[in-house]
C-alpha cells in the first residue's frame, strides 16, 4: 500500500493526446538546458505539434506520469543497423532529482534490449556536468565531441550486451 507521501509513477508509450504535455515538458526542460549550455538556438524549442506527432508514429516515445500528471518524456529512434538514437529526454524542472529520469532510462534499456538493439547513443552539452554525470551513471561513455552546432556537444554511447543464439 502506498503511503500518502509516495507518488505513483507510470511510464508508458505516448499517444496523440499526450502531445501538448510532451511539448510543454520539452520546452521547459530545454529552456533550462539552453541556459546551462549557453546555446542560443535549439531545435527542441522550435518543434511543432506535427513534429511530435511524427515522432510518435516513427519512434519509441515514452511519457512519465506522476500521480497522473505528465512529468517527463523521451524519444528513441531504432535504426536499421540495430542501434538507436535517444533524443528529447526531459523531466520537468520541479520533478528532477527524484528518480524519474532513472526510471525512464531503465525502461528505455529494457525496451532496447528486447528489440535487439546493440547500442544507443545521444548528444548532450559537454559542459553540462549534471547531465554528463547522469548519463555516466546510466552506463554511457563519451565517444566523441564536436562543435557543429556552435557549442561543445558530446556524443554519448551505451553498449547493450548481445545474446548469442
Amino acid at each position: 500500500m502506498l503511503s500518502d507521501y509516495q507518488s505513483l509513477l507510470q511510464i508508458r508509450l505516448a499517444n496523440y493526446d499526450d502531445i501538448p504535455a510532451i511539448m510543454s515538458i520539452t520546452r521547459e526542460a530545454f529552456v533550462k538546458y539552453q541556459q546551462l549550455s549557453g546555446v542560443e538556438k535549439l531545435a527542441a524549442l522550435e518543434e511543432s505539434y506535427n513534429d511530435v506527432k511524427h515522432d510518435i508514429n516513427t519512434k519509441v516515445v515514452l511519457i512519465a506520469l506522476s500521480d497522473g500528471e505528465p512529468v517527463g518524456s523521451v524519444r528513441v529512434e531504432i535504426l536499421p543497423d540495430h542501434t538507436a538514437y535517444l533524443s528529447r529526454f526531459c523531466v520537468k524542472v520541479t520533478s528532477q532529482n527524484n528518480g524519474i529520469g532513472k526510471s525512464i532510462m531503465n525502461l528505455v534499456d529494457r525496451i532496447m534490449i528486447k528489440k535487439g538493439v546493440t547500442k544507443i547513443s545521444l548528444h548532450t552539452g559537454a559542459k553540462v556536468t549534471s547531465l554528463v554525470r547522469f548519463y555516466y551513471g546510466r552506463g554511457f561513455y563519451i565517444d566523441s565531441t564536436d562543435k557543429s552546432r556552435g557549442y561543445v556537444r558530446a556524443l554519448l554511447v551505451k553498449d547493450y550486451p548481445h545474446k548469442e543464439c
